[in-house]
């Protein structure tokens, strides 16, 4: 199969733009240092503070510059390390630079791990480090003024608006990722199912035509090629069931794998996602119960499977034209020891949460409902 191509990550350029704000905001310190350092009550405790910075800036360059440096707890590191250097504002400063509002040791380099944070975390992220950053920002102030709380949003929203962005990046890539998969896919779904009508699907209906000719014996395997023929149709027409990177899968694809020349399954044309152990369960609640059909309603008997995708909940009806179920005959194979209806059926129906209706009449067939809720689409997605 044609592998899709690997994605590198969409947040990539804005990891990249943190950096080089980084050494931007690192230069402006300097500049304020330089310019500050005959106010400072602690002259070298200034320098120290932006040696510091330059450590700092360095290790989460080398660090931002790869996938495997951008983790959750390096860039908890990097808010909690910035606070710090903040925090010797008011050993370094003089009261007179507190009068004039001057700059504080950090000045505009400690508004970049909110960004850092909004990249690496998203919205909340990026607004929860924001907050830190403001609160640090008003204890190193020594006041709350009109400028901490402007601080305090700038920080707040340029976090928030990282944050977003980074989030819409990855859901746009992982949809993309996602429609790169089907096309492989279904790309090469046709060319086995070009391959497989070209040659073993012809040779199946050529059976089944002679088979039906010559009548006896040949006619069983006329049957049973036809079975398989069928069988083999729905195979290479079904498109990919599952969904790894969410652990869904699509019922209506599963279903339709049941389909012979005695059942015939009705789905919606449109997927119809659910959890993988969901569908694994419900087909086989269909399979048992086709099972039966085969035991209980004779080798002539037909059977039809309906899917329907009501949005909050999906309907499974599986209905045959066999004899019916005598008045009593469940409970009776029940007290036998015979649990095959008991367990795999309305058992399995019950620990998804769903509901289980036995519809029957002897001479009028038999026809099951099961109704199983789907989780809430929107709420995984939030």
């Amino acid at each position: 199969m044609t592998a899709a191509p690997s994605l590198r990550d969409p947040a990539t350029p804005l990891w990249w733009g943190t950096i080089v704000l980084r050494w931007v905001t690192l230069a402006f310190a300097l500049a304020a240092v330089v310019v500050h350092h005959g106010e400072y009550v602690r002259p070298w405790l200034a320098w120290s503070a932006f040696g510091a910075m330059v450590v700092w800036t360095c290790a989460t360059t080398v660090a931002y510059m790869r996938p495997l440096g951008r983790t959750t707890w390096f860039v908890v590191l990097d808010v909690a390390l910035t606070c710090a250097i903040m925090l010797t504002s008011p050993a370094t400063l003089s009261q007179a630079q507190y009068d004039q509002i001057a700059p504080l040791v950090t000045t505009v380099w400690a508004a970049v791990p909110p960004l850092v944070a909004g990249v690496r975390c998203g919205a909340v992220g990026g607004v929860s480090a924001g907050l830190v950053m403001a609160l640090c920002t008003g204890i190193a102030r020594l006041d709350v003024n009109l400028d901490v709380a402007r601080d305090g949003v700038l920080l707040t929203a340029s976090g928030l608006l990282l944050g977003i962005t980074a989030t819409t990046a990855r859901r746009s890539q992982a949809a993309l990722a996602r429609a790169m998969r089907t096309e492989a896919a279904t790309a090469e779904r046709e060319r086995l199912a070009r391959s497989i009508h070209d040659s073993v699907l012809q040779v199946l209906a050529r059976v089944r035509r002679r088979g039906s000719d010559l009548g006896g014996e040949a006619a069983e395997l006329a049957r049973l090629a036809g079975e398989q023929e069928i069988a083999l149709r729905a195979l290479v027409s079904t498109e990919p069931s599952c969904h790894a990177d969410d652990d869904t899968a699509d019922l209506r694809s599963a279903l339709r794998l049941l389909a012979t020349s005695r059942v015939q399954v009705a789905a919606p044309a449109s997927e119809v996602p659910m959890p993988a152990q969901a569908v694994s369960e419900l087909v086989a609640v269909v399979k048992e119960t086709l099972s039966n059909v085969d035991k209980h309603a004779g080798p002539s008997a037909r059977a039809w499977v309906l899917l329907e995708d009501l949005g909050e909940e999906v309907v499974l009806t599986v209905r045959d034209d066999g004899p019916g179920i005598p008045a009593g005959r469940l409970d009776q194979a029940a007290a036998e020891g015979h649990l095959g209806v008991a367990t795999s059926v309305r058992g399995r129906v019950a620990e998804l949460g769903g509901t289980s209706l036995l519809d029957t009449t002897p001479g009028e067939g038999t026809e099951w409902e099961f109704r199983v809720s789907r989780p809430k689409a929107g709420r995984k997605a939030r």
